[in-house]
């Protein structure tokens, strides 16, 4: 008979779960995890602030399709973790938030860090949050944790954990840590469903597949392939989802927003096959821009409150993306498909016009760089698997215009809340998570400063992560709204100063360097992978140009 303590049980219980990666903040309240962490080698990458813990734990997920965990101590380290937990409640993000805080006997005692209901104040952004009161029940009530956020729709949970439930001694024969926490099991679409959809698709002329978070977290990468190659018809795809379909295979569209390009009569979608697709923020909501009024919609979500929520469909199929792509491949082998040759040329055609049309206005040899340019020099000058986190209201709608993924999960950007500042979290999740993999963080000079401290971060747990800071001295996309709506005399409240971003990297021992001009970008980015440390390159870029996805979604309001 041995005595073990509450955050013991709630490390045997990860460790069941196969949790190896942890992201956090030390706090008193949570010590005995921390120690209990230290005893059974699972490494904790300490932040300099919650809310970078927490999106490093988004990071962790998006990257690698499984639970990330982040633990916040009571009080401010709990309050600093909010944004993080409705980030990845809106975005479907499987993570265990676990938060420390004052002891049962402490009730109503005005003491430190207590006073607040941190459940209660979580409960509408969670799918599940709880407050453990007896030690005992810890592996248990860790176990229904993670079962909630790993199963779909997946989603963030909280458990809160009293500091003296976690330092409690309870006898470890009396408690059992349980054997099977993870499940393998996801709902497979039904025979007539499957017939139904081929009918459609293939009296189809103008079909298309868009593919969303669900195919993403599904893992329906190879499936999407055989069957889009099976029948010809071209994909697009939605931020969590690019890569799924390699940015350079022929039948590629691009993503959701570039559908709109689609606009001509004759030349719009007829027949749209939803893959794990939410529509609306990412659709342009209810509007014809992207996904046509007129078009047969067959929706694919493992969530029946998504199906006709936004959009009428004309098949709603309950089930998980892979097994529904995996049925649908079945059905398209003994299938006879129309020449869809014109359809994918018009498609293609429309993605050479975009470019074209951006492109417009970059034959200037002076002034500062234009932002399409500086994206532009950034996917030539990477690797083909360098991980890309897309932050800033701006920058990341710069970098979806030119954004070549050929693997899953390699670019991961803004979703639903529309939170910036967290693209050093999500980098720091990513490279943890892929460590012999480059990471490259694309971050507005607004965006940067919300975290930058979290550079010292990257140096002690040696994250060799590259930050491009795209500096253009304004909190742009509020700039351009107003100038829009208010008229360009009418500034304020949106101007940044020129700072020294990749100074204040290299004071915390990183390597930094400031571009200025569009031929110093790629050696720079390749000298800031070489160095093997973590680097800031802070580019100057022109204010002036708006990304054509930002000009489609402020020409709504």
């Amino acid at each position: 008979m041995g005595m073990v303590t509450g955050g013991e049980l709630v490390v045997r219980t990860l460790l069941k779960a196969n949790v190896k990666k942890i992201f956090g903040l030390h706090g008193a309240h949570l010590e005995t995890i921390f120690q209990s962490c230290l005893d059974h080698h699972i490494a904790i990458t300490d932040t300099r602030h919650e809310v970078a813990a927490g999106h490093a734990a988004e990071g962790y997920a998006r990257a690698t399709r499984t639970l990330g965990v982040a633990m916040a101590t009571a009080g401010p380290g709990f309050t600093n973790i909010i944004t993080s937990i409705a980030n990845a409640f809106l975005d479907r993000t499987p993570v265990l938030y676990i938060s420390g805080s004052s002891g049962l006997g402490d009730a109503e005692t005005n003491t430190l860090q207590a006073g607040i209901d941190q459940v209660a104040i979580v409960t509408p952004i969670t799918k599940w949050a709880h407050r453990i009161t007896v030690p005992q029940q810890i592996p248990r009530l860790v176990a229904q944790a993670i079962r909630m956020a790993t199963s779909g729709p997946m989603g963030p949970v909280l458990l809160d954990m009293p500091a003296d439930v976690l330092s409690a001694q309870v006898d470890e024969d009396s408690v059992q840590i349980p054997e099977h926490i993870l499940l393998d099991v996801v709902p497979a679409p039904q025979a007539r469903s499957i017939d139904k959809a081929i009918q459609l698709l293939a009296s189809a002329e103008r079909p298309v597949i868009m593919v969303g978070v669900g195919a993403y977290q599904s893992g329906a990468a190879d499936e999407l392939r055989a069957f889009a190659e099976a029948t010809d018809i071209p994909v697009f795809s939605d931020f969590q989802a690019h890569g799924l379909l390699p940015s350079k295979h022929p039948l590629y569209g691009g993503t959701f927003h570039k559908m709109a390009d689609l606009s001509a009569p004759g030349q719009r979608p007829d027949v749209v096959l939803a893959l794990g697709v939410r529509f609306g923020l990412f659709t342009l909501g209810m509007s014809d821009l992207v996904v046509p009024l007129a078009a047969k919609i067959i929706h694919v979500e493992i969530d029946p409150k998504e199906i006709g929520k936004v959009r009428q469909v004309a098949l709603p199929i309950v089930a998980d993306s892979r097994e529904t792509l995996t049925a649908l491949n079945a059905r398209a082998r003994a299938q006879k498909w129309p020449d869809y040759a014109g359809w994918q040329q018009t498609v293609r055609n429309a993605k050479v016009e975009r470019r074209k049309r951006a492109e417009a206005d970059l034959n200037r040899t002076t002034g500062p760089i234009h932002p399409l340019q500086a994206v532009s020099a950034i996917v030539d000058n990477i690797a083909d698997s360098t991980i890309i986190i897309g932050d800033g209201a701006e920058a990341y709608h710069w970098m979806n215009e030119v954004i070549r993924q050929n693997h899953p999960g390699s670019y991961i950007t803004h979703g639903f809340l529309g939170s910036v500042g967290f693209g050093l979290g999500l980098a720091m999740g990513a490279q943890v998570a892929h460590p012999d993999r480059p990471v490259l963080c694309l971050v507005g000079d607004g965006a940067i400063g919300f975290t930058i401290a979290e550079f010292d971060t990257m140096v002690r747990h040696n994250l060799p992560i590259v930050a491009v800071v795209m500096n253009n001295h304004s909190w742009a996309a509020s700039q351009h709204f107003q100038e829009i709506v208010s008229g360009a005399n009418r500034l304020t409240g949106v101007e940044l100063r020129d700072a020294k971003y990749h100074e204040v990297a290299a004071a915390f021992g990183c390597h930094g360097q400031r571009v200025t001009e569009i031929k110093d970008l790629g050696p720079a980015i390749k000298a800031a992978f070489a160095s093997r440390k973590p680097a800031c390159i802070n580019v100057a870029i022109d204010l002036a140009p708006l990304p054509p996805e930002l000009h489609l979604l402020m020409a709504r309001h």
